[in-house]
């Protein structure tokens, strides 16, 4: 009998720990926040017989974190568990639209379901077996990243370089569509596009003007319009910024655009309509720069082993392990399974609003999320 099946978990004290972590606010933009909490999960690890190493991946971002456990003797491969401690709450969302509150079984705060309860859940599970010698049969390492928000632009290539080192990848976004487990995403892209027209005084010289802005608009609507619900795509331009004054034609014009697709037939299709997108005035220059960001992840034989495996070990806490349709959220669990690596998402907290100033866990879901963590730790193999 594993000692997973029994284990009383103290949820209380990892709501309190979710909370000082939240209480940390760290937006991709914001590396001193991200250090911060960096040093916090640290501070979780100490005495568990663990090495660190913290690396700078690129200027404007915060540092990654690897956890290293010692390898069990003849292990082969590993347990790498994924997680990001960056957030798209910006600096004081915590004192305005989202304060951290109980209300109920639902815990609120910027960050708390994306993602920072999935990862105290795995950090917890971790370290009460540590504390109680329990061994497991494979090394484990954490690696926290501090710009998946952004599309994992400086950790992507750690993150892979990290995975081809391991067995079995657990990625500890949080649960979709009550309680499931993700074991298939679509894949990302993201574009930034540029048009650059003729300035003119809008009362005295109007008609030797060329307006960016004018001619952007057109391509705004155009890549709203490669959105096809059928075939499971959507675009979407999500920032626009331009123009100098109101009494000027605008000579510049940028935005970005978002891209999801399932699979890399689409992915081709949708980037070289992207590129090929033009200027309704041959007298505004409009540049394309960007692609994909995130590989899709589709499910394969590598993903039902790993999937089938947490289910068997659900199974014995009494718990009945489901997955959910693809999602529309990438992940860096993207990269691990186009890797063709045997790759487990959401496996985090229960709960709602990501990314809004609805954002909650589910307290309900920490004390089986923690001990499904822990039974994989002890269980794979």
């Amino acid at each position: 009998m594993t000692s997973y099946r029994d284990v009383e978990i103290d949820s209380d004290a990892i709501v309190e720990d979710i909370r000082r972590i939240s209480e940390i606010e760290s937006p991709t933009s914001h590396p001193a926040g991200v250090n911060a909490a960096l040093d916090l999960i640290g501070g979780w690890f100490e005495g568990t017989g663990v090495t660190f190493e913290r690396l700078k991946i690129r200027d404007g971002f915060g540092e990654l974190m690897k956890v290293r456990s010692a390898p069990p003797s003849g292990s082969d491969g590993g347990i790498l568990v994924l997680s990001h401690v960056d957030t798209v709450h910006p600096v004081g969302t915590l004192a305005g639209p989202l304060p951290l509150r109980r209300e109920g079984d639902r815990f609120y705060g910027p960050g708390v379901y994306d993602m920072k309860g999935g990862l105290t859940l795995a950090a917890a599970a971790f370290r009460r077996m540590a504390r109680a010698n329990i061994a497991t049969r494979l090394p484990i390492t954490f690696m926290f990243t501090p710009d998946e928000e952004v599309g994992s632009v400086g950790s992507r290539q750690h993150i892979e370089a990290e995975a081809a080192r391991h067995k079995y990848v657990l990625v500890t976004e949080p649960r979709r569509n009550g309680g499931r487990v993700v074991t298939s995403r679509k894949g990302t892209g993201r574009f930034q596009i540029e048009a650059r027209g003729r300035p003119a005084h809008a009362g005295a010289a109007h008609d030797k003007g060329r307006s960016a802005i004018r001619a952007m608009a057109h391509i705004i609507l155009e890549i709203e319009g490669f959105t096809d619900y059928a075939r499971g795509i959507t675009t979407n331009v999500g920032l626009v910024s331009g123009g100098t004054g109101v009494n000027v034609i605008p000579e510049c014009c940028r935005i970005n655009a978002d891209m999801r697709i399932l699979d890399l037939a689409s992915a081709r299709e949708l980037e070289a309509r992207f590129h090929a997108l033009k200027s309704p005035d041959p007298d505004v220059e409009i540049k394309v720069a960007g692609g994909m960001t995130r590989p899709p992840f589709e499910r394969g034989p590598h993903i039902d082993l790993l999937f089938d495996k947490a289910a068997a070990v659900a199974a014995t806490l009494g718990m009945t392990l489901e997955s959910g349709p693809r999602t529309g959220g990438g992940s860096d669990g993207n990269f691990t399974a186009a890797m063709g690596l045997p790759t487990l998402d959401g496996l985090g907290v229960d709960g709602d609003g990501a990314h809004t100033h609805q954002e909650h866990l589910l307290l309900s879901s920490i004390a089986p999320g923690t001990r499904l963590f822990q039974g994989l730790f002890e269980a794979l193999s």
